[in-house]
């Protein structure tokens, strides 16, 4: 696949601010890659467009679909396996929100609860740092709360609250 300039920069960037979140360079830009594609990619083509090596692609592809960000295809007289990403932004973006919730937010909520109960037969643990840990959870509990309500909100709806901006305090009164 050919990538136009405009398109080599939007992969270049989706895999450097990947980075800073934590997610290898290389997954992010197969991700970009094929969210910008018209068509499903095979890994070889995937590999051919990057300038990555194939093994690279195979685990970043394995990586991207456990996300459930992409997705395997057929051709018809094809044996090989075709790409494709989630095309829709809104989907992408909450597939990510959902997945790292699931793997960030929702253990360490579990730890935290795990610590509050422990703490309340621990006479070693300072009261101030037993206070810290339940304020963490108790955050944490009220974010994860907040967000699957969020999640539930239309799409329309959620698109006018985020137009609304900072006029959304003066309705809840602030």
């Amino acid at each position: 696949m050919m990538l136009t300039p405009t398109m080599q920069r939007c992969v270049l960037h989706w895999g450097e601010m990947a980075s800073r979140w934590g997610v290898s360079r290389s997954v992010a830009q197969i991700h970009a890659l094929l969210f910008l594609s018209p068509e499903p990619l095979t890994a070889e083509d995937i590999a051919a467009t990057l300038a990555l090596a194939r093994s690279n692609v195979s685990v970043s592809l394995k990586e991207l679909q456990s996300w459930d960000l992409v997705h395997v295809t057929h051709v018809l007289g094809d044996r090989r396996d075709y790409f494709h990403a989630r095309k829709d932004i809104w989907e992408v973006l909450t597939t990510i929100m959902d997945g790292r919730k699931k793997r960030e937010l929702d253990p360490t909520v579990h730890l935290l609860r795990d610590c509050v109960n422990e703490a309340k037969r621990d006479a070693d643990t300072p009261e101030p740092v037993k206070e810290r840990i339940a304020s963490m959870l108790e955050f944490l509990e009220e974010l994860s709360t907040w967000y699957e309500q969020v999640r539930g909100i239309p799409r329309p709806t959620l698109i006018k609250l985020m137009r609304m901006g900072a006029r959304v305090a003066k309705v809840a009164g602030n």
